[in-house]
């Protein structure tokens, strides 16, 4: 049974459940929750951690070395149980490690090591991931945090999503989940986007590159979300048209091409970690009032 932890400091709380290691809240000291609550009537996601795939795969079936294996969108890690192994007041670190389960769907030997730490008005969320095998691994990896729209505190004002490098990013549509032909325009004009729920009537905006590495949503004058990504260089928007939620999400990893192959080596961005290697994934959130 999925057991859910606590880490404060003077500014900020973090629940965080072991399934999936996904955050639960994300309060600040005067106990407004930025998070999106899970409410079923929208979507029961908050926080889910995508690996060893982000979005989907052709049929949900995944491909390695010509060998298919069942595979849902976005992956398993989301959907098992993670060990606590270190916490303190203001950080937790949860791992998930492979199993004869996950070998019969992942072929492959991993630790996937959560971490979730806090500093002043900061959230860090860092993922480690180990190739404990003899093989390379072959993965993706992504973040999946659904933030509240409005924000607390922003009721009944426009929203926007701001790229610190200013930046036009191509934006992909998706087709049945998988990735299709760039958009001849960019929705971001001069890095900046107004967001309205009509943007995501058909489905994510996924920015391949170009994104850049920092980025804040919320109300011009008053509340809002600062991020910033390391080895993240895909970056999506989601939400269900009309929910109160805006999920920004940070991956290293696409969902396979609509008419192309089910190999995992072959999606975009997907990583190859050698043998005995590490390699780390992260971002930081800072709630600005």
């Amino acid at each position: 049974m999925s057991e859910t932890i606590r880490i404060t400091n003077a500014d900020l709380s973090v629940e965080i459940a072991s399934l999936g290691a996904e955050m639960q809240s994300l309060k600040t000291a005067d106990g407004r929750d930025w998070l999106w609550n899970g409410d079923a009537a929208w979507w029961t996601g908050r926080s889910p951690i995508l690996f060893p795939i982000v979005g989907k795969a052709p049929g949900d079936m995944l491909a390695v070395n010509g060998q298919t294996y069942p595979m849902a969108q976005h992956g398993i890690a989301r959907r098992r149980e993670f060990l606590l192994v270190e916490q303190t007041a203001t950080a937790c670190r949860h791992e998930l490690v492979s199993s004869s389960e996950t070998r019969e769907v992942y072929p492959f030997d991993f630790r996937l090591t959560l971490e979730h730490s806090l500093n002043g008005r900061s959230l860090a969320v860092t993922a480690t991931v180990e190739n404990s095998g003899h093989v390379l691994l072959p993965f993706g990896i992504g973040f999946h945090p659904a933030f509240l729209w409005p924000l607390p505190g922003a009721e009944g004002r426009p929203h926007a999503v701001t790229l610190q490098n200013g930046a036009e990013p191509g934006v992909v549509q998706l087709e049945n989940g998988l990735i299709g032909e760039t958009l001849p325009t960019s929705p971001f004009q001069s890095g900046r986007l107004e967001l309205t729920h009509a943007l995501f009537d058909n489905d994510a905006l996924i920015f391949p590159e170009g994104a850049g590495t920092a980025l804040t949503y919320g109300a011009d004058t008053g509340p809002s979300l600062a991020f910033t990504f390391k080895n993240l260089p895909n970056i999506a928007l989601w939400q269900k048209p009309g929910a109160p939620f805006l999920c920004v999400e940070p991956w290293h990893g696409m969902a396979a091409h609509a008419g192309g192959t089910a190999e995992l080596v072959e999606r975009p961005y997907t990583v190859a970690l050698a043998a005995g290697e590490t390699m780390w994934f992260g971002f930081v959130v800072e709630v600005q009032d």
